[in-house]
């Protein structure tokens, strides 16, 4: 009966030991601690860069609805930029492979401490400068105000960085990071 007792006893412990095995090992991972994440890059078919001084709007847009390695993406732009001007510039991202088209320029914003938009141009005349910022207080690009100065031809470049360092120098090379989405655009002051 002793060793019935025992047997009993080793069984019931065994038992323990493998459920709280199973417990341990169905624990959620979600500690808060999101460094090791992988970053699922959206799809971007579409970048919209509208341009107003108030009375006048420029809308400069790409659109490549097949993705990266298809056909080539189009670009258009609707007038030529005043000189000596001051505009308020806003960004749009779209995934339009979706329906309705998803709009990811929200997911940029909620996510601006990982995400800076970076602008170049070929006309030494046009500054743009960032005028929202993260939960840090760094800039994001979403919202800009673009000056031009002189007449003048080239083009504007436009780069979205993931997980860029911040603060930076202002330069898409500085920041480092992955490249979510780049487009050029040809342009005209006068």
């Amino acid at each position: 009966m002793k060793n019935l007792k025992s047997i009993k006893t080793i069984k019931l412990l065994a038992l323990f030991f493998v459920s709280s095995l199973a417990l341990v090992s169905c624990s959620s991972d979600d500690d808060g601690d999101h460094d090791d994440h992988d970053h699922e890059e959206e799809l971007i078919t579409t970048v919209t860069y509208t341009l107003s001084d108030g009375t006048n709007v420029v809308t400069l847009t790409f659109q490549d609805l097949d993705g990266e390695g298809g056909e080539d993406g189009t670009t258009t732009v609707s007038g030529p930029l005043a000189a000596s001007t001051t505009y308020t510039g806003t960004l749009q991202l779209l995934n339009e492979t979706e329906s309705p088209a998803d709009n990811i320029t929200s997911e940029v914003e909620e996510e601006g401490d990982e995400h800076e938009f970076f602008f170049s141009s070929t006309i030494n005349d046009i500054t743009i400068t960032k005028d929202d910022m993260d939960v840090d207080g760094n800039p994001i690009g979403i919202e800009s105000t673009l000056t031009t100065g002189a007449a003048g031809t080239g083009s504007l470049t436009i780069i979205l960085k993931h997980e860029p360092t911040k603060p930076n120098d202002g330069t898409a090379a500085a920041a480092g990071g992955s490249t979510d989405v780049e487009v050029t655009f040809p342009i005209t002051v006068q």
